[in-house]
């Protein structure tokens, strides 16, 4: 759905399956309209934005980006709410199945599920054009290549996240809040912060961070930025902790949004490796990028390793590790936590 010709969202009518979310005053039938003319990105389609991408598309937002680049995992089914025991046994990349299930949900939004990692080479492609970007990654070097592209491109972004039972949220207005870099200076040591391959996670926190990344998501789309709260919201549902910190002021000295030195952007920080959450599994990519010819890759693993496989994606067990090519080059390489094995393996069995 488009505005009129004269830019007033008004002017547009409004669909009835939006009319429960019309009454409220909040919104009104001008922010709808302003909702059904927008464009959101998700980086990410596991915990968070499964369920950011279904509230969203359901509320109506023009055109949805879904953009992962993992497969579906029986482990996922506890709190990924789109996909079914189907997606496993299928194979399926995430951004495939939720885009599947989402389309069913509404026609009248534009749904794009891409199998694809989020990099200093395809971030800019990727996330061009949109309105407004929503983090459901579980990467910190992804989070800080986002937070530069924002800063620099002036386009909002909402920050989640969430392990056992705590969740944590709050938006990036460039120019006006704080971005990433101003409240956390630098990503965790390894090791140093609880994961989900730790720590768990339970369903509700995923829920309860989700829909808070979503409702501050509405009020941008709706031409309520003045709404968006200013603020760090953090709780902990199985100690029934909850409370906000004021977010902090704009740093001058913040490589980013200060000094505005786009260091992941340009690649000078950042790795062309990430351990998994929930998994004792490390993802290579190929700084080139580039897609990979699986057919011919299947060929010459065939006499190596029993092979199973879709057009997106070629898995086969060899030297005792779980390895996942993808059509964009990516391969995750299960059974190991180590980057140097998991490059090892990749260089051996795929390519330098």
């Amino acid at each position: 759905m488009s505005l009129s010709n004269d830019n007033n969202p008004s002017a547009v009518k409004v669909p009835a399956r939006y009319s429960r979310q019309v009454l409220f005053e909040g919104i009104g039938e001008e922010g709808q309209a302003r909702i059904c003319a927008s464009r959101v990105v998700l980086v990410g389609c596991g915990a968070l934005g499964t369920v950011q991408a279904s509230l969203l598309v359901r509320a109506g937002v023009g055109t949805v980006r879904l953009i992962d680049r993992d497969f579906v995992e029986e482990s996922n089914l506890q709190r990924q709410i789109l996909y079914d025991e189907s997606d496993v046994k299928g194979l399926l990349p995430k951004a495939v199945a939720a885009e599947k299930k989402l389309r069913a949900v509404n026609s009248l939004v534009t749904v794009e599920g891409l199998v694809e990692d989020v990099n200093r080479v395809s971030v800019c492609r990727l996330l061009d054009g949109f309105d407004l970007i929503m983090d459901a990654t579980d990467n910190f070097d992804v989070r800080f290549l986002v937070n530069d592209y924002a800063v620099k491109n002036r386009i909002p972004w909402i920050y989640g996240a969430c392990v056992g039972s705590e969740g944590l949220m709050f938006p990036v207005l460039p120019g006006e809040t704080a971005c990433l870099r101003c409240v956390f200076e630098s990503a965790p040591p390894a090791g140093m912060s609880p994961t989900c391959d730790t720590s768990g996670v339970i369903g509700p926190v995923v829920g309860i961070v989700a829909s808070l990344q979503v409702a501050e998501a509405l009020k941008i789309l709706s031409g309520h930025r003045e709404r968006v709260s200013r603020r760090i919201t953090r709780f902990d549902l199985w100690e029934n902790q909850y409370n906000g910190i004021d977010l902090p002021s704009r740093e001058e000295s913040c490589p980013c949004c200060g000094k505005r030195d786009f260091l992941y952007l340009e690649g000078s920080m950042g790795a062309d490796t990430s351990t998994l959450c929930g998994r004792n599994s490390v993802q290579v990519s190929r700084r080139e990028g580039g897609p990979i010819d699986l057919q011919a890759l299947a060929a010459r693993l065939a006499p190596l390793a029993k092979l199973e496989g879709n057009r997106f994606l070629l898995r086969a067990t060899i030297d005792g590790h779980l390895l996942t090519v993808f059509a964009d080059g990516r391969a995750i390489i299960g059974g190991t936590n180590d980057a140097g094995i998991a490059k090892s393996i990749y260089a051996r069995y795929v390519g330098a």
